[in-house]
């Protein structure tokens, strides 16, 4: 999916917008968000481990993380620069 349909998306969904990311080396244990988020990956590479399965994202890939969902992340040697949607549940 390309930027522009995604972010067309993110706003029909009620997700609020905005540019972010994540140094090298950041490893975020299991935990949870009180809200829906969805990621889009501008540069570098994140994995998001999700009921135990972990899956790395790269540029243009894009994922979703339910409200409570128990998930970890983990950046690689290379900064991760992302769009990130949120959406209060």
């Amino acid at each position: 999916m390309d930027r522009a349909t995604w972010e067309a998306e993110l706003q029909r969904d009620g997700f609020e917008l905005k540019e972010s990311g994540m140094a090298a080396g950041t490893h975020n244990p299991d935990h949870t968000h009180p809200f829906d988020a969805r990621l889009y990956v501008l540069s570098g590479e994140i994995t998001i481990t999700q009921n135990g399965k972990p899956h790395t994202y790269g540029p243009g890939d894009n994922c979703e993380v339910l409200a409570n969902e128990n998930h970890a992340e983990e950046v690689g040697a290379v900064d991760v620069t992302y769009l990130a949607g949120r959406r209060s549940v």
